[in-house]
Parts: structure tokens; C-alpha cells; sequence
């Protein structure tokens, strides 16, 4: 072990949108505490905060109210919405490489119950288009671009992602079976795991008989809308071998998107089409598997970000698994076990850092569906907007 290390993951009860009766403060407190406590440290050990999405659980308010001895870092990654997950890991890691700070917990707290639904259009409240590039997101989960798509009923994530994949469609022949494939073999996953919020078995049939959400989209290809927490503890290899459980070593970041691809889901201009029927995710694979000096067939097992079903075929595309427009087929033959713990469409959807956490576990054989002598672990944050991955292994 020679670089950083995730030595702790903790979460709190995962509950549909307004299930859980208290705050998102709350929750990101808890998160931490159960994460500190996994990896067998103390919170006076904790000098680094790091999250992103516009989280609004502020380190300076988190380590008063958990008793920090100090805070040497706190980040917070700009990419959007999910793209952040594997990038803030990053951020942490680099911190404690640097020596910035010896411990860092990255965290991710949703209460939709309390704030808003991420799924619901921003209604008539929003700003005009000639003050949007002015303004910051102040409530909903669209920022002010919103402002130029909602005169064409682009009113929300599942309508701007559903162009995306019905143009895959149109050009390379996916069909709506190969999108069901991904939302069965994930809720097969999670009817072993507890923790999941959508346990009850599904078949194609089930899944075909729930409704549109926006077409090709079925009511199952879109992940939940949650309230729940997660962390995870940061720390160097010195510290990490002497943690509670065995060290997860976080071998390679990477993060961004192509340069075209800046306005992500809600204004997708200036892309050519092989861009716009991809997840945007290929410089960052490009990148994660030099550094990690692996390959995708070097992969035993991936937590994929499924926002909606159909990007996790994207994903498969964009990190090599296959080519372009082969994910369908690709994801319905592989024997890549994915998402194990059900992921966004039936786990929870806590912006996918329950997905890093699932890495963990696997890596450490705690999973409820276990992958036996599983060594690396791929795991993605986001696609359709500039995203971020990483490649975890079992610490030597």
C-alpha cells in the first residue's frame, strides 16, 4: 500500500422522499459518525471534509457540531448532479497524498422530503433566459439553463435523457428489452440486500407493465427520488493498516468530460452525433485506465452510475467493456457482476456515493451479493453530464 486508502463507509437508513422524519443536516451527521466509527477511528482523528452537488451541509457547521480537533481541508467538486461522487473521493485522496490533512471523510446527504424533488420541473418561478447565465442555482435541482429548454417541455432529467437514448436507438438499434435487462438485474441484486429501498422481484414483464415516463423511459428505468446519507473515511496507507477492517486502496481518479459536452443534459449543443449517443465519459476512461495501469477486461466488478438504465449501457460503451452502440447486447451477455447492491434504480439514489460504498464492501467481501475473490472494482459517477470514476482494489 503506498497511496490513499477508503478505510470507513457508513450510511443511514435509506427512505423514499420524505420517508424519513429528519433533516438532511441530520443525516450527513450520521453518515460521518457511522463511517468514523467503521473504520475504527475517532472524529478528533477527522481533519478533512470533502462532497459535491451543492451540498448544503457545510463543513464549518459539520465539524463544530461533531467536535472536530481542527479542519486542515474542505472541498466540494463542481461537476453536476452525480458526476461528483467518484471526483470528490479524489479530492480527498489528493489531500491526504499531499499531506493536506491525515483523515478526510467524503460524504453526500439527500432529503428530497425536506427540499425538493429532483424529479419535478422547475415551474413557473424560474428566471428569464437573458438572466440565467448570471445567476446561481438557488432552489431545484436544474440550474438557470433550464430557462432555454423549458419552451420545449424539457422539463425535467428523464425528458432530456430519453432524447439521448432514443437517438441510440434510432442509430444504432438498442431496443426497450436491452434498457429492461438493466432495471430486472439490478432489483435482482437488491432483493438480497436489506438496506434497499425497492426489494420486491421483478420480471421484464413487470417492468414493462409499469408506465412511461418519458419514452423510451419506463417507470423503472429511472432511479429513485430518496432522503438518506453516506461517507466514507480517507485516510493514508501508514494509517490505513492499522484500521478495523481491511483497507480498500484507491488506485487511480479521474474526472471531467469533453469540452463540447460543458452544458451536460439540459442545453446538449455543439455536440456531433457519436458524441451525443455517448455518455461523454470516454476522457475520463481514457484517463482512469492509465493511471490505474489496467484495462476493463482487468475489471471484477463495477458500480455503474444509473441515474437511468439506459446510461449504464452507455457507460459499458464508454469504458471499453465494448464499442459504441454495443452496450444492449453487451450488458444482457456479460458476466460482469453490476451494481450488486441495486444501485440507483432500487438501492437508493443518494447521488451515487452509495455506490462507492458498495465498492468497498465487495472488495472487503462484506456484500450482500458477493463476488467471490473479487480484487478491482470499478465504479463511475454520472453520465450525460462531465462526470468522474475510479478504480478501487484490495489493498496489498
Amino acid at each position: 500500500m503506498t497511496g490513499a486508502c477508503i478505510v470507513g463507509v457508513g450510511e443511514t437508513a435509506y427512505a423514499k422522499r420524505g420517508g424519513l422524519d429528519t433533516s438532511e443536516y441530520h443525516l450527513a451527521l450520521e453518515a460521518i459518525c457511522a463511517a468514523v466509527a467503521d473504520a475504527g477511528m475517532s472524529l478528533e482523528e477527522i481533519d478533512g471534509l470533502a462532497s459535491f452537488a451543492d451540498d448544503r451541509n457545510l463543513p464549518v457547521f459539520v465539524a463544530a457540531d461533531l467536535g472536530l480537533r481542527e479542519l486542515r481541508h474542505a472541498s466540494m467538486s463542481w461537476l453536476p448532479g452525480g458526476g461528483g461522487g467518484c471526483a470528490a473521493v479524489g479530492n480527498a485522496a489528493l489531500a491526504v497524498e499531499a499531506g493536506h490533512a491525515h483523515a478526510v471523510v467524503v460524504y453526500r446527504s439527500l432529503c428530497q422530503g425536506q427540499f425538493v424533488r429532483f424529479g419535478q420541473g422547475p415551474g413557473a418561478r424560474r428566471a428569464p433566459a437573458d438572466r440565467a447565465p448570471a445567476l446561481r442555482r438557488s432552489k431545484g435541482p436544474l440550474d438557470t439553463a433550464a430557462a432555454f429548454t423549458m419552451p420545449f417541455a424539457m422539463l425535467s432529467p428523464p425528458i432530456t435523457y430519453a432524447m439521448v437514448m432514443q437517438r441510440h436507438m434510432h442509430r444504432f438499434g438498442t431496443t426497450p428489452e436491452h434498457l429492461g435487462n438493466v432495471a430486472v438485474r439490478f432489483r435482482d441484486h437488491a432483493t438480497r440486500n436489506p438496506r434497499a429501498v425497492l426489494r420486491t422481484p421483478m420480471t421484464l414483464d413487470d417492468y414493462f407493465a409499469s408506465r412511461l415516463v418519458a419514452e423510451p423511459f419506463h417507470l423503472f428505468d429511472c432511479c429513485m427520488e430518496n432522503d438518506g446519507a453516506c461517507a466514507v473515511v480517507v485516510t493514508g496507507a501508514a494509517r490505513a493498516a492499522d484500521g478495523a477492517k481491511p483497507a480498500v486502496e484507491i488506485a487511480a481518479t479521474a474526472q471531467g468530460a469533453p469540452g463540447a459536452y460543458g452544458h451536460g443534459q439540459y442545453v446538449n449543443v455543439y455536440v456531433d452525433d457519436e458524441l451525443y449517443t455517448s455518455g461523454g465519459g470516454r476522457p475520463v476512461a481514457r484517463d482512469l485506465w492509465a493511471r490505474a495501469g489496467i484495462g476493463p477486461d482487468e475489471v471484477d466488478v463495477a458500480m455503474l452510475y444509473d441515474h437511468f438504465s439506459g446510461m449504464v449501457l452507455l457507460q459499458l460503451e464508454d469504458y471499453g467493456f465494448c464499442g459504441p452502440g454495443e452496450g444492449g447486447p453487451c450488458f444482457a451477455e456479460t458476466t460482469l457482476p453490476i451494481n450488486t447492491h441495486g444501485g440507483s434504480l432500487s438501492e437508493a439514489y443518494i447521488h451515487g456515493l452509495n455506490h462507492v460504498v458498495e465498492g468497498v464492501r465487495q472488495l472487503r467481501g462484506e456484500s450482500t451479493a458477493p463476488v467471490p475473490g473479487a480484487q478491482t472494482c470499478l465504479v463511475t459517477s454520472a453520465a450525460g453530464v462531465p462526470g468522474s470514476g475510479m478504480v478501487l482494489r484490495v489493498a496489498r
